[in-house]
């Protein structure tokens, strides 16, 4: 069987990298004496995955690991062993068994949803009101690191959903193997609509609050309910 975890990257542990939370959930999957599975071969690995690489700097309220288990276990046992492994920046809410045929969750990913919160009071007043106009364009033009370089791309077909109030925008964005938009693609836009200077740094916090699945054609919902 395998166990898909829901846990937290709280704001204290943002700047922590993706493999320093892969090293500290499995130190907590050893710490917890759970019956976890071990890879084969000369350096046996315990055999856990991610549904997606959070940026560093970024804080994630439903993150989730894949954990193949030995033997089978209850979901509150799994919850319970890793909640007292686990630091308190990194706690658990949830856990659902899944047969090991279970699609993998990285194929099955397809949004992620963000809250961005502007740091600067001005920013935001110039940068909330520019979402509509953005919006508004048949695309949405905007930098991004490419094997090539640096080049322009539409990021419009990648927004699922765009909305802000106050110092905060709140974005359903596209999140796949193959094609994501980031939040830092957002600011880019908007500093464009909004006419900012492209040298102009705009400092933000950006929480990832959902990963997302998609049950059939246009029905996005919580990844860990697939």
């Amino acid at each position: 069987m395998r166990m898909l975890g829901v846990f937290e990257k709280n704001e204290r542990v943002r700047h922590i990298g993706h493999l320093d939370i892969q090293r500290a959930v499995q130190r907590g999957l050893r710490r917890s004496g759970l019956p976890v599975a071990y890879s084969n071969g000369f350096n046996p690995h315990i055999l856990v995955t991610f549904a997606s690489a959070l940026s560093t700097g970024a804080a994630g309220k439903r993150e989730i690991m894949d954990v193949k288990m030995a033997e089978p276990v209850t979901e509150q046992e799994f919850l319970t062993r890793m909640n007292a492994a686990m630091p308190p920046e990194m706690q658990l809410s949830s856990a659902r068994g899944v047969e090991d045929k279970h699609p993998a969750l990285m194929a099955s990913l397809k949004a992620g949803m963000y809250e961005i919160i502007l740091r600067e009071e001005a920013q935001a007043e110039l940068l909330i009101p520019a979402i509509d106009k953005m919006m508004a364009q048949e695309e949405i033009q905007v930098p991004r690191k490419t094997k090539s370089g640096i080049k322009d791309v539409d990021m419009k077909p990648l927004i699922y959903a765009l909305r802000g109030g106050g110092q905060k925008i709140n974005a359903t964005l596209m999140l796949t193997e193959r094609e994501s938009c980031k939040p830092a693609m957002i600011i880019e836009g908007l500093k464009r609509a909004a006419g900012l200077p492209e040298e102009e740094e705009v400092r933000t916090l950006v929480i990832r609050t959902q990963l997302l699945g998609e049950r059939q054609p246009g029905e996005l919902i919580p990844l860990e309910e697939l």
